[in-house]
């Protein structure tokens, strides 16, 4: 509680302000022509005196809009913007406020010719399938990146862990002038481009370069972000340098250089810490390349970029990196985009647990103390080659090679214990990896079209080769007690060569029947891996001193061949305001394992099966659509579960596979539901999805009740289910002119039924969770910022076997961000989180408050920032976990990163725009 209230006199600040005039102005917008009403027409407010935007709203389906706002200006401009139609601009007195009815406003089409040009743009436009934001109409704090502009844009939200949503949907890619900036990597974009150089934001559907060639529906669920340049800041040079040094020998580094020349781009990035940060930081430090942010910086520690994995997964870790972005038109016809990327990590950490593992009829405890170090380098080079040969022949190539190479040292101490406490087995382990993995891709899609009605051809071939080559030595002794003792030891070494060849090709032609509205598509997609894999195991022999003494029983020498060929039909149909379509496809594999060392245990299975796809889209309005889709998937079991073979590279636990394993049928169902009402500034979002399953496969484990050794093989079960259901509302409301506050409540609910085994004894797990949340965002102008957030979650675990006791747990969570932008560039922020778990055993630590600062500076006339950040402000950041499953209860403890000071300088420099300046337009902040 002392916490608390220190916390909260830090953070809570008192403002005075004066009221404006309220006033309210409606009416309608009509085509002039017909007198049919305009949907999402732009309506909106701007200051006479310097064209900054005061409010927007879009009209409705009757073509009606309300702008309701506050003012201390006695006059305002008027402006309506509609795609096709001359712009309408009125001055309107407000000096008065009250209710201002304008009636109809009619707007004639556009014609070139004689259209009055007003230089205005409207904040928001609402095309067929893009919405759009004018970047100058959305004011931020000076020196705002990407990511602050994205926050303020009605409908957008950013999480806590950098995810974008716009209007309830995932933005999986970002777009520079409609080419890929750093491989698509979200946070590297938002968090280095800054808002001054960029025009226009524009949001569409997700597509693949031939779907958006073609004119195809995209992923309606998923969003992409294109970020247009303005033409005079689409050539010259800017970026950023940093560096910091703190406490307990932490530091950080960071810079990068962009070259824009109009179609070419180059950037380069460089960065390193030993903060668990991929080469970033956290709070204002932002304006660098990223945030590892608090709950990143967990117990594990790891992280990972665009797929690139830093460190071992675990502990504190020491991070560089290194990469380099290409883009440029070639020709008229051909552009290129490629990408380089080096990283290094060195991940130290110690772990301990206790398990309590719940059988049927009994349960027994393990220990384990771990310690690893792990050293990793990579380096990854992808790229992309667009050629357009003429407007109806479209060829994408994007190969991408990588190359990485690790290390790690690892030792365990582990011991089991039975129902009485007494010791049952225990073991030591040391080993010491070698690892080196390079892998070749290339993805080749050529598509044709014919005619205007929407026919085409499209031929694609993926293939893929990667090989991993490793060397570990082992040295493990484990030690089994009781009526029948043995003492396993092993010093041995592992020599092992694993590759895959895959080849995957499709073909689809699609057929129009009604032109550009109903289709039939005929589709044949065949796949070939190949994967072998070889472990060849040497005991140590102490007559020759060296590893020559070839063991047969850990050796592996197997190859597998994946055989898929699936041809398939299928039925679209698209309409303004709704699509649909339904696919199906038959499913011949067939999986063949040939066993080099073991040919009794060679396996070949043919499976064969129809899967469906369908959905539908309907679209209530510009501002309202619902999307469903259905599933039906056939997943074959993997070869390691189908193959007989006994592994007993562990001593206490064999595992060996099932030949009589059925593939799994899976049916899916999904629902979206979004909705964004310009007027009112509220947004509501739905989604729900429900799977079941039949002939899952599910792992079966049997426990010698006398040594704890474990025999775990595989089974087939039905009645496998799980789902899950969201739902959020937000809405923002002025208080006056200088303050808005946004409320945000919501709910992520999942469920599952699972059947398990539990010693050979079958039972099912009945898993419901709910997560109400609930978060207020307060602004006053640019001065002060509040975020609240709380969340609570409710867990219930049911079981139909007496063994099992049913369990619920809840736990707490609450969040405070804190932002001042005081004079003189003087900027302080606060990311404060407070946890309580109440199911956490005695003696580990139930709750704690994890509070991040940082101070920032502004020198150098802005081009300069001088920052001093504290991690773990409080000095309680906890490391203790409790993870409770089906059968086990586990607590853990492992190294974790503790409080530090760090002082750091950044510098920008940027000469884009007119006369190498730059374009922004002060200290302002508007919805």
């Amino acid at each position: 509680m002392r916490n608390l209230i220190i916390i909260t006199a830090l953070l809570c600040t008192t403002f005075s302000f004066s009221q404006s005039k309220e006033f309210i102005i409606t009416g309608q917008v009509l085509d002039d022509l017909d007198q049919a009403p305009l949907e999402a027409a732009t309506v909106y407010l701007e200051r006479v005196k310097d064209s900054s935007l005061v409010t927007y709203t879009i009209t409705d389906k009757d073509g009606s809009f309300s702008l309701e706002d506050a003012s201390a200006e006695e006059n305002l401009n008027l402006l309506v913007s509609y795609v096709g139609y001359q712009s309408y601009k009125k001055q309107i007195a407000i000096k008065a406020g009250g209710t201002i009815n304008l009636g109809k406003i009619n707007l004639q089409i556009s014609n070139a010719l004689d259209e009055v040009v007003i230089k205005s743009s409207a904040p928001v436009t609402i095309k067929k399938d893009t919405l759009e934001f004018n970047v100058n109409s959305f004011k931020t704090k000076k020196d705002a990146t990407v990511e602050d502009l994205l926050k303020q844009l009605p409908g957008v939200e950013i999480d806590e862990e950098g995810k974008i949503k716009v209007n309830g949907k995932e933005v999986n890619k970002i777009l520079v002038n409609g080419k890929p900036f750093f491989g698509n990597d979200p946070s590297i974009t938002i968090k280095n481009l800054t808002k001054e150089i960029i025009e226009k934001i524009q949001v569409v559907d997700t597509k693949t370069k031939s779907e958006a060639f073609t004119g195809e529906e995209g992923d309606k669920e998923n969003k992409t972000i294109n970020l247009t340049i303005k033409e005079e800041n689409n050539k010259g040079v800017f970026g950023r340098v940093a560096a910091g040094v703190g406490t307990d020998k932490r530091y950080e580094f960071a810079g990068m250089f962009n070259r824009f020349d109009n179609d070419q781009r180059i950037s380069v990035l460089v960065g390193g810490n030993n903060i668990n940060s991929p080469g970033f930081s956290f709070g204002e430090i932002e304006k660098m390349f990223g945030s590892g942010g608090s709950r990143s910086w967990s117990a594990n520690g790891s992280f990972s970029i665009n797929g690139r994995q830093f460190g071992g997964g675990q502990g504190i870790t020491t991070s560089k990196l290194a990469g380099a972005n290409y883009a440029d038109a070639l020709s008229e016809k051909t552009e290129v985009a490629a990408d380089y990327f080096f990283s290094n990590s060195n991940s130290e950490n110690e772990t301990s647990s206790q398990r309590e593992t719940i059988l049927s009829d009994s349960r027994f405890f393990s220990n384990s103390n771990s310690r690893s170090n792990n050293d990793t380098q990579s380096h990854t080079v992808n790229s992309d080659f667009e050629i357009k040969i003429d407007t109806t022949f479209f060829i994408n190539i994007k190969p991408s090679f990588a190359y990485s190479k690790s290390t790690t040292d690892y030792t365990s101490q582990d011991e089991t214990l039975d129902e009485d406490r007494t010791l049952t087995n225990q073991s030591t382990l040391s080993s010491f990896v070698d690892n080196r993995v390079k892998n070749f891709s290339n993805e080749i899609s050529v598509t044709k079209k014919f005619g205007s009605k929407g026919a085409f051809l499209r031929f694609g071939l993926d293939n893929s080769f990667n090989n991993s080559e490793s060397e570990d030595f082992i040295n493990s002794n484990t030690e089994v007690f009781g009526s029948s003792p043995e003492t396993i030891n092993r010093n041995q070494f592992t020599d092992g060569d694993n590759s895959s060849n895959n080849l995957q090709t499709d073909i689809s032609y699609r057929l129009p029947i009604i032109e550009k509205e109903f289709f039939v598509s005929f589709d044949y997609e065949y796949q070939h891996n190949k994967d072998e894999n070889k472990q060849s195991t040497f005991d140590y022999n102490t007559t020759t001193d060296g590893f020559d003494t070839f063991n047969e029983l850990l050796s592996t020498d197997f190859e597998y061949t994946d055989i898929k060929s699936a041809p398939g039909v299928s039925l679209s149909y698209r309409k303004e305001k709704w699509s649909a379509r339904l696919g199906a496809d038959y499913v011949s594999r067939t999986l063949k394992n040939n066993d080099g060392l073991r040919p009794q245990f060679n396996v070949e299975r043919d499976f064969k099966a129809v899967e469906l796809n369908s959905n539908f889209n309907y679209r209530f309005s510009k501002k309202a659509s619902i999307y469903a889709n259905y599933r039906l998937s056939n997943r074959p079991p993997s070869l390691r579960q189908l193959q007989a073979f006994e592994d007993v590279s562990n001593p206490l636990n064999t595992v060996v596979g099932n030949p009589n394993l059925e593939p799994t049928n899976e049916h899916s169902f999904y629902m979206g539901f979004n909705a964004y009402n310009w007027q009112e500034r509220s947004g509501f979002y739905m989604y729900a999805n429900i799977s079941r399953s039949q002939n899952a496969v599910v792992s079966r484990t049997t426990i010698d009740p006398a040594t704890l050794k474990r025999i775990t093989t595989y089974d087939n079960v039905d009645g496998n289910q799980s789902g899950y259901f969201g739902v959020d509302y937000s809405k923002k409301f002025k208080i006056d002119s200088l303050q808005s506050v946004r409320f945000k409540i919501g709910n992520w609910s999942n469920f599952s039924k699972n059947i398990n085994y539990n010693n050979d004894v079958q039972y099912a797990s009945n898993v419901l969770v709910f997560n109400p949340n609930f978060g207020i965002d307060y602004v006053y102008n640019t001065i002060f910022e509040f975020k609240p957030r709380y969340r609570i979650s409710f867990t219930n675990n049911k079981y139909d076997i007496d063994a099992f006791e049913d369990r619920n747990f809840t736990s707490h969570n609450l969040d405070l961000n804190t932002a001042f932008f005081l004079p003189k560039g003087l900027e302080w922020r606060n990311d404060v989180t407070y946890n309580y778990n109440p199911n956490i055993a005695d003696g580990f630590q139930k709750d704690a408050w994890f509070w991040n600062a940082s101070v920032a500076y502004s020198v150098l006339k802005d081009k300069g920032l001088v920052t001093l950040k504290v991690y773990d402000l409080l000095n309680q950041n906890t490391n203790a976990r409790r993870t409770a499953t089906n059968d086990y209860i586990q607590d853990t403890q492992s190294t974790v990163l503790r409080q530090y000071f760090m002082l750091n300088f950044s510098w920008k420099f940027n000469s884009l725009g007119s006369k190498g300046e730059t374009r922004d337009n002060g200290m302002y902040y508007m919805d």
